[in-house]
C-alpha cells in the first residue's frame, strides 16, 4: 500500500470512528506500531487531525462548525438528523447523546416544536438552548476528552431517575451480530444506562459506520428499537439489519 492511500484509509478512520487507536490502525493496515506513529504525526502536522498518546482524534469533533467542509459526511449525518425530529412530538421527553449529528438535530430543529431534551453532552445542551421552545436539562460529571460527554456513577444515577420517550444514540460502531460498540468502558457503561432507561432507542449512523466493530460491546441490536442512517431503508447494505426485526429508518 503506497503511503498516500494509508494515510487517506487512516484520515478516513478518524473522522467515521472519532477516535483511532493506534495498535488497532497497525494492525488493519499491516504496519509497525512506529509507522503509524509517523503517519499519525504527519497528518497532525498538517493540521487534519489531533494526535494523543496511543492514537488520534478527529480535529472536526472536537469544536462543531456549521460550515458544511468543516464537518464529515455533513449531508449524510443532516438528512438522519431530519429523520430523527419527524420522529419527535411537544411534551415529549427525549434523550440525545452526543456527536455532530446529535448536534446537528440540536441546530436544525423546528422552533415551534415543544419538547423537553436531556443530554451528557455539554456541547449539544449548549446548542439545544438556542432553541425558543424547548427545555433542556443537562446531566453533568466528568467529561470524557475524547467523547465529549459526561461520564461517572452521578451520570449513571441521574439516568436511572428519568423515563424518556425516546433516545437518540449515537454510534461508533455498529454491526448486525456484533451490536452496538465502543472503545472505552466508561462510555458503554454511560450508553448502556441511557438505553435502560430510554421506553425506545434508535442508533444514528451515517452507513460509514454500518458493520464495523469497535473492542467493547454496548449492546447486543436486539435490545434497540431501530436505526437511522441516512439511506433508503430498503438499501441492500440494510439487508442483515433488516433481519434483525428492528425498524430501519
Amino acid at each position: 500500500m503506497l503511503k498516500k492511500e494509508r494515510l487517506s484509509l487512516i484520515l478516513r478512520e478518524v473522522n467515521i470512528h472519532n477516535k483511532v487507536i493506534l495498535s488497532d490502525l497497525s494492525q488493519k493496515l499491516g504496519v509497525s506500531d512506529d509507522t503509524i506513529r509517523r503517519d499519525l504525526q504527519e497528518l497532525a502536522d498538517d493540521d487534519k487531525l489531533i494526535k494523543v498518546r496511543g492514537g488520534a482524534l478527529s480535529k472536526s469533533y472536537q469544536a462543531y462548525s456549521y460550515k458544511e467542509n468543516d464537518i464529515y459526511a455533513y449531508q449524510e449525518k443532516t438528512m438522519i438528523a431530519r429523520k430523527a425530529i419527524s420522529m419527535l412530538k411537544d411534551d415529549m421527553l427525549v434523550l440525545i447523546s452526543g456527536g455532530s449529528t446529535n448536534l446537528e438535530i440540536a441546530r436544525i430543529l423546528p422552533p415551534e416544536l415543544r419538547v423537553t431534551f436531556v443530554t451528557v453532552s455539554l456541547s449539544t445542551a449548549m446548542q439545544l438552548m438556542e432553541h425558543p421552545n424547548s427545555e433542556t436539562l443537562f446531566i453533568g460529571g466528568n467529561l470524557s476528552k475524547s467523547a465529549k460527554i459526561a461520564v461517572g456513577g452521578e451520570v449513571i444515577q441521574h439516568l436511572g431517575e428519568i423515563r424518556p420517550d425516546i433516545c437518540f444514540l449515537g454510534v461508533n460502531g455498529i454491526d448486525a451480530k456484533e451490536g452496538l460498540t465502543e472503545l472505552e468502558m466508561e462510555i458503554v457503561t454511560v450508553k448502556r444506562a441511557m438505553i435502560k432507561a430510554s421506553r425506545k432507542v434508535f442508533a444514528l449512523a451515517i452507513s460509514e459506520k454500518l458493520n464495523s466493530v469497535r473492542k467493547m460491546r454496548v449492546c447486543n441490536l436486539s435490545e434497540i428499537d431501530g436505526i437511522i442512517t441516512e439511506l433508503n431503508p430498503q438499501n441492500p447494505i440494510l439487508a442483515p439489519y433488516h433481519n434483525l426485526k428492528i425498524q430501519i429508518i
